[in-house]
C-alpha cells in the first residue's frame, strides 16, 4: 500500500467526524489555511517552514506563519519578515517558545539545538499543538526518555509527531525496506553506516558576550547542546540501521577521539561496534575533519543479497510498491506525510521511534567517550546503571534560569570512571 492511496478519499471521508475535534469545527482539506509557529529560526528552521508551505501547497493547501521564537530576537525577527509574520509575533530570548506556543498557531515546528527538544517538545504537546520535531530529540538518556513519555501524551490527545527523519519518507529507502521485509537479501548478517565529512561551522566567542548566548550561538560544536556529532547528524545512518534490521542494538562498544577541533568539548570522529544480536553486527562510522573523504550513506549485507540505503539492491527479484511519493524531497515529503494523517484521522506519532535512535546515538558517544561497553538497557531501562541517570550538566531550563555556567572546551578522556566524569 503507498502512502497516496492510505489516505485517499474514501479513507479521509470516513475518518472526518474523528479528525474534526482537532481542529474544532473543521477537518484540514482543499483550500485550508493551516497556521505554524516556527521555534528555532536557524537554517534548519527556515528550512522546515519551506517544507510545510511546499508541502501545503502539494495538498491544496496554504499555511500561514502565526509565530516566530528564536534565543536572538534578531532571528526571530528576520525569519518573520520573510513569511509575512507580525513584528509582534516575532519573539526572542529562552523563553519565546512559551510565547509562540500561546499564539493561534495548529501546527509547530521545532528546530532549536537538540538539547532544548524535550522541554519544548513537552510544552507543544501541552499546549494541544501538531508537532514536527527536528531530530536527535535529546542529549542524553533522561531526554530521551522524556520524550517518549511525551509522545504517549501526544497519542491520548490525538496529536501528530512527526520527525525529521526524511529517509523514512523517501521512495528508494521505503522500497528497500520492502524488500527486505519480503526476503530480497535474506536475513541481515551486517553492515555498515556511514557519515563521515567536514565540520559545518565554527563560531567563536564573541568580547563579551555571555556564556549562554556563546552555547546557544556555538551550539553545533558542544556536547550538552548537540549531542555530539554521532547524535546531532550520524542519526539518520543509525536509524535507518534500526528500522532495516527491525530492532534495536544490544550494546555498543567502541572508541572516537579529537585532534583538529577548535572550539567545543566533541570528538572529530567515532567508530562503534553495534550488536544487534543473533551474531549481527553493524559498524557505525562518523567523522568530522575537514579535507577528508565524504562517504555518507548504508550498506548492509544479506544471507541472499546485500543493498544501500536508498540506492542499489542485488538480491531475490520480487514485486514490491514502487512508493511514488508527491515530492522526491524528502523533507517536504514528511510534512505531507504529516498533514495526511491528520486528515485521515489516524495522526502519526513518530516520538518513541525517534527517542529510541537517538538514545541508540547517544549510548554509542557513551562509549567512545568512556572507553566501556554500554547496552541499550543501561540508558532505555536499567535504573542501577550510571549512564540510566546521566543529564549533561548545562540543560535547557538552565537558560530560563540564567544559571549558565560554560562548560571547558577540552575533550572527553576514555578510561576516566563514570562516576568522576559526572562530578566534574
Amino acid at each position: 500500500m503507498t502512502r497516496r492511496s492510505f489516505v485517499g478519499s474514501t479513507a479521509l471521508a470516513g475518518a472526518a467526524l474523528a479528525a474534526a475535534p482537532l481542529f474544532g469545527a473543521s477537518v484540514p482539506a482543499k483550500g485550508s489555511t493551516l497556521k505554524v509557529a516556527l521555534i528555532g529560526c536557524g537554517g534548519r528552521g527556515n528550512g522546515a517552514l519551506k517544507d510545510f508551505t511546499e508541502a501545503c501547497k502539494i495538498l491544496g493547501m496554504e499555511a500561514k506563519v502565526v509565530a516566530t521564537a528564536d534565543a536572538f530576537q534578531s532571528k526571530a525577527d528576520a525569519t518573520g519578515k520573510n513569511f509575512g509574520v507580525p513584528e509582534d509575533k516575532c519573539f526572542g530570548g529562552f523563553d519565546a517558545y512559551h510565547k509562540a506556543l500561546a499564539s493561534d498557531c495548529e501546527f509547530v515546528l521545532m528546530a532549536t539545538p537538540p538539547g532544548f527538544r524535550p522541554l519544548h517538545f513537552e510544552a507543544a504537546i501541552e499546549a494541544g499543538k501538531h508537532c514536527f520535531i527536528e531530530k536527535p530529540v535529546a542529549v542524553d538518556p533522561v531526554g530521551a526518555r522524556a520524550v517518549i513519555a511525551t509522545g504517549e501524551k501526544a497519542k491520548a490527545k490525538g496529536l501528530a509527531v512527526v520527525a525529521g527523519t526524511q529517509r523514512r519518507h523517501m521512495q528508494g529507502y521505503l522500497k528497500n525496506k520492502a524488500l527486505i521485509d519480503a526476503g530480497a537479501i535474506g536475513e541481515i548478517k551486517g553492515g555498515i553506516v556511514q557519515w563521515n565529512g567536514q565540520v559545518p561551522w565554527v563560531r567563536y566567542r564573541e568580547d563579551g558576550q555571555s556564556a549562554a548566548d556563546y552555547l546557544a550561538n556555538n551550539w553545533l560544536n558542544f556536547t550538552e547542546m548537540s549531542g555530539d556529532h554521532i547524535v546531532e547528524q550520524h542519526v539518520h545512518n543509525l536509524d535507518v540501521a534500526i528500522w532495516f534490521l527491525g530492532r534495536l542494538p544490544v550494546s555498543a562498544l567502541g572508541f572516537g577521539g579529537r585532534a583538529r577541533r577548535v572550539t567545543g568539548n566533541q570528538f572529530d570522529f567515532f567508530s562503534i561496534d553495534l550488536d544487534f544480536g543473533g551474531d549481527v553486527h553493524i559498524n557505525s562510522q562518523c567523522r568530522q575533519i575537514s579535507g577528508t573523504y565524504n562517504r555518507v550513506g548504508e550498506f548492509f549485507t544479506g544471507t541472499e543479497g546485500s543493498t544501500t540505503g536508498g540506492g542499489k539492491l542485488s538480491g531475490k527479484k520480487l514485486d514490491v510498491p514502487d512508493f511514488k511519493q508527491d515530492s522526491d524531497n524528502g523533507q517536504i515529503q514528511e510534512h505531507v506525510d504529516m498533514i495526511r494523517s491528520i486528515m485521515a484521522g489516524e495522526p502519526l506519532n513518530d516520538a518513541k521511534q525517534i527517542a529510541e535512535s537517538t538514545l541508540v546515538a547517544i549510548m554509542s558517544r557513551m562509549s567512545a567517550y568512556t572507553g566501556q561497553l554500554v547496552r541499550y538497557s543501561d540508558v532505555a531501562t536499567n535504573e542501577k546503571s550510571d549512564f540510566y541517570h546521566y543529564t549533561c550538566a548545562t540543560n535547557a531550563a538552565d537558560f530560563e534560569k540564567g544559571s549558565i555556567v560554560l562548560p571547558e572546551e577540552v575533550a572527553p578522556i576514555p578510561g576516566q570512571p563514570w562516576k568522576d566524569r559526572k562530578k566534574k
